[in-house]
């Protein structure tokens, strides 16, 4: 059987990092498959119910918290996500692909191939969320459950926007939420430059009011 691997959520300063693994027939994925950053919301939310919903697909998703990307290397984790969710779902003798999260594909490959528990090889290439169908719908699913991610961090904190770093949103919620309370929220990347330019900001308004 194969199986299609893709993230969501790699370069935000707010929010976890989503990886998704499909492994499912080809005949089971559903018309209008593609990369996720290509649909509307309303499609790819569409998409990933049925994906979730049909017994012929099995998906493994793994979580990278902002702690653990405090803590750790994005590249070094974006392996251990992608062979995470590879091992909830694979069995022995599958083959995977994976849109690679490297700019040596083949390097990412076989470090995730590597990392795996599961005795399964994988392929990495660039863009292969749109030129394939499993990777597609990983990618689909990835995204919707950051998306369902963020619309919870949203409930709890107030407005965030789409916690990306370019995202004025993000940044004046941020911004105001470190002038409130001294401290970024628990789902903040603090490690981002983000938060270091907000931080000197902040202490840079403090020195011009004294």
């Amino acid at each position: 059987m194969q199986f299609g691997v893709d993230e969501a959520g790699k370069g935000p300063v707010v929010g976890s990092m989503f990886v998704a693994a499909v492994r499912a027939p080809r005949a089971a994925l559903p018309d209008g498959i593609d990369d996720s950053k290509r649909l509307t919301d309303a499609k790819r939310e569409a998409l990933a119910d049925r994906l979730r919903s049909d017994d012929r697909v099995a998906i493994g998703i793994a979580e990278i918290t902002p702690d653990r990307i405090d803590a750790g290397n994005m590249n070094d984790l974006a392996v251990a996500a992608h062979a995470e969710a590879i091992d909830t779902v694979a069995e022995s003798g599958d083959h995977g692909r994976c849109d690679a999260a490297d700019v040596d594909a083949e390097r990412f490959g076989n470090r995730v191939e590597d990392r795996a528990d599961t005795d399964v090889t994988i392929e990495a290439t660039h863009g292969a969320d749109a030129a394939d169908a499993l990777v597609g719908a990983a990618s689909v699913v990835a995204k919707s459950e950051r998306e369902r991610h963020v619309e919870t961090l949203g409930e709890r904190f107030g407005e965030l926007g789409s916690g990306y770093p370019s995202d004025p949103v993000t940044r004046t919620f941020l911004r105001q939420y470190f002038l409130d309370h001294g401290r970024f929220p628990p789902p903040t990347r603090t490690s981002w430059s983000t938060c270091a330019s907000i931080r000197a900001e902040a202490e840079q308004t403090d020195i011009d009011e004294f």
